[in-house]
């Protein structure tokens, strides 16, 4: 589970997190204690301690004295809405700067991840079959949709 090129304490609030975001940790749910934590994972407590400290320090986390633990009211969303900026910045701005260098336009780059997308959707199961946005099951995209011949750029000039 865990990385050596990263400090356990965020790997063990990333964990916590992913747990709430997944559902499997649900808003107002008592979270894992901090021996809990360092039993499960075999670190010492202070690690475990560590990462649940940051996401109690993020909010995420409240403790109710005496009892433990808890995931806070709204931590769902402000986890997604973390991971969503964190995605948009490392993700999508680096693939529209690729795409402005290439010369594809945003229909270019919108095109090309449905493509993707249908691709990834056909080889999970083979009977999924995607129509394009058109939601005609007749319009189906099929690869040579997407893909220019070699010699054929995949942006034409307009004159």
């Amino acid at each position: 589970m865990f990385d050596p090129g990263r400090p356990l304490f965020l790997q063990i609030a990333e964990s916590i997190a992913d747990s709430i975001v997944d559902g499997s940790l649900a808003e107002e749910e008592k979270a894992p204690s901090t021996n809990e934590l360092a039993a499960f994972h075999r670190i010492n407590p202070a690690t475990a301690a560590k990462g649940v400290a940051s996401l109690t320090d993020e909010g995420i986390l409240y403790k109710k004295r005496g009892i433990g633990m808890f995931v806070a009211a709204g931590a769902r969303e402000r986890l997604l809405a973390q991971r969503r900026e964190t995605f948009a910045r490392t993700y999508v701005a680096p693939l529209l700067a690729e795409a402005e260098r290439l010369g594809l336009s945003r229909d270019d780059v919108r095109h090309l991840i449905e493509h993707r997308s249908a691709e990834t959707r056909s080889e999970e199961d083979p009977r999924s079959v995607p129509a394009r946005s058109s939601d005609s099951p007749t319009d189906i995209a099929t690869t040579a949709d997407i893909t220019p011949a070699a010699d054929t750029p995949l942006r034409q000039e307009t004159s």
